[in-house]
């Protein structure tokens, strides 16, 4: 039996790489085991250069949210951070069913990828200005059993492709 897609169903990787490829853009993909967290993911930094992300879904008392991209290692003050991305309380993480029904994604395959199912515009993505000086990016590319490589500057590309305009802004200590 075959799986039937519908309009409300997310995208998957195949989608997310017919789009890539739609906007000219150059991309590279490693499959992997699943990994589930940044310490998980160590051992493939040999094989895969460039920067290595941390994504963090939170949402502010207002129901905004915000997908905070970051290098794997920095640390994100969240009592603080929502001064610096625009948001109307302090943020606290969102919920599981919100990642899904926005982006696409369950838990431990969050990424910024996940713009290519944010339709509606729930979420505001912000990206790390530490981890977009790398040339190249590495996300999860929509599933957590691998990762895919993309220039920095193609990111951004993607991003306003999906019709959203990405916060570039230091939100890491």
């Amino acid at each position: 039996m075959t799986e039937t897609r519908t309009e409300t169903s997310p995208k998957d990787r195949d989608d997310l790489f017919r789009f890539l490829d739609g906007l000219g853009i150059a991309h590279s993909t490693k499959d992997h085991a699943p990994v589930f967290t940044v310490a998980e993911s160590v051992s493939l930094r040999d094989e895969i250069p460039g920067g290595h992300t941390k994504n963090l879904f939170v949402k502010d008392k207002k129901d905004n949210f915000f997908l905070l991209t970051v290098e794997e290692n920095a640390a994100v003050d969240l009592k603080t951070v929502h001064t610096l991305i625009g948001a109307a309380s302090k943020v606290s993480f969102g919920k599981p069913e919100k990642l899904m029904e926005y982006l696409g994604v369950a838990p431990g395959s969050v990424t910024a990828f996940g713009a290519i199912n944010d339709i509606e515009k729930n979420v505001t993505f912000v990206l790390d200005a530490d981890l977009m000086a790398h040339d190249i990016v590495n996300c999860h590319p929509l599933s957590n059993d691998a990762t895919t490589s993309i220039a920095s500057a193609d990111l951004l590309r993607f991003m306003e492709a999906t019709g959203h305009v990405p916060l570039v802004l230091k939100v890491t200590g």
